[in-house]
């Protein structure tokens, strides 16, 4: 999964790409968060700047909201992943159109997941438990990552029937970035990741979009160099729908990853770390129209390892096997978020 331009890493019964969890706070430098402020940054209909952050590069939106994350300390050759908890500031219903981002060096990726409610206080910043979010109804739901230093999305502008697409964000939405940090300098680094969320003006009519996501619980992938080993699901999704983009996410040991519809390829990779995406910005966009999603990653297990490889959130000793996407409805003025557990939709 390309995490860009749209950066798919869509985590959502789990979470995606995190390390081990790490010691946080004032601890013996193992990553101290301190150095910004808290709070979630934006500003209610106008944007606005965050707490924290160290050095500010993006502006905040002329509508919509702004994110800022707390600067936080990584200590020379160390990798490990943080999460910072807020809610978004937006006082209403955004329409967003488009999502920037920025990261300091020294980051891997950032991920924005929302969840229902609050997994961890507004302000929180924390590597304990990073992205394991909430169960069952609280589930993290993957909708904005990537991997570059500089990033911009924007959703398309026409449906096809005249309406600008865009992902509506309700008032006071709590969410979290995952960060993923790897300082290979001799240095410690100061790091920050920024977002703006930058939304229609006020009236204009939009189609609502919302996240399609894969996830797969099967993988195990023996320990001895060398073992191979594939995870695949097959979900049912109706042909009417309107795919605008559409990646996979898997980790380290993914040497192959694909989306069909029924037999026919749509999306492949062999790039786990920067697996690309397709993507259709005008209509007639892309519908299964065989009914069915398939999707498979293969891997091998390069190194060896001490145990089995299983499904999980670790990018260091877990694999994934996602399929994600961005859809639309064209019956339907806005949609919500659509799961698919192994081949099961949710």
């Amino acid at each position: 999964m390309r995490l860009q331009p749209i950066g798919f890493c869509i985590a959502v019964l789990l979470a995606a790409c995190g390390t081990d969890p790490a010691r946080t706070g004032d601890d013996d430098g193992s990553g101290d968060p301190g150095g910004g402020g808290g709070g979630g940054g934006g500003g209610g209909g106008g944007g606005g700047g965050g707490g924290g952050g160290g050095g500010t590069m993006l502006p905040p939106p002329a509508r919509g909201f702004q994110v800022v994350s707390p600067s936080i300390v990584i200590p020379a050759g160390k990798e490990i992943t943080y999460c910072y908890y807020f809610k978004t500031t937006n006082t209403t219903t955004m329409p967003i159109q488009s999502w920037k981002s920025h990261m300091t060096p020294g980051s891997h990726h950032m991920i924005l997941y929302f969840t229902r409610t609050e997994v961890q206080p507004a302000g929180t910043v924390t590597a304990d438990n990073c992205g394991s979010g909430g169960g069952g109804t609280n589930a993290p739901v993957w909708t904005y990552a990537t991997q570059v230093e500089d990033q911009e999305f924007t959703l398309p502008g026409d449906d096809g029937t005249g309406l600008p697409i865009a992902q509506n964000i309700p008032a006071g939405q709590p969410a979290y970035f995952q960060m993923h940090y790897l300082n290979s300098t001799d240095s410690d680094m100061t790091v920050h990741v920024e977002l703006n969320a930058s939304a229609y003006p006020e009236g204009v009519a939009v189609r609502g979009a919302a996240p399609y996501i894969t996830y797969n619980t099967q993988i195990h992938i023996d320990a001895a160099q060398g073992s191979k080993a594939s995870a695949s699901g097959n979900c049912t999704v109706s042909s009417t729908l309107k795919f605008f983009t559409l990646s996979t996410h898997v980790h380290k040991q993914g040497v192959h990853t694909y989306v069909k519809d029924g037999a026919a390829m749509v999306f492949e990779s062999t790039d786990w770390e920067h697996p690309g995406d397709r993507s259709w910005g005008a209509s007639p966009f892309f519908s299964f129209s065989s009914g069915k999603l398939y999707y498979q990653c293969d891997y091998v297990n390069a190194t060896g390892t001490t145990d089995p490889i299983v499904t999980g959130p670790s990018a260091a000793t877990n694999e994934m096997c996602m399929a994600v996407g961005y859809y639309f409805d064209p019956a339907r003025a806005s949609v919500g978020s659509r799961y698919c557990l192994d081949s099961i939709a949710l």
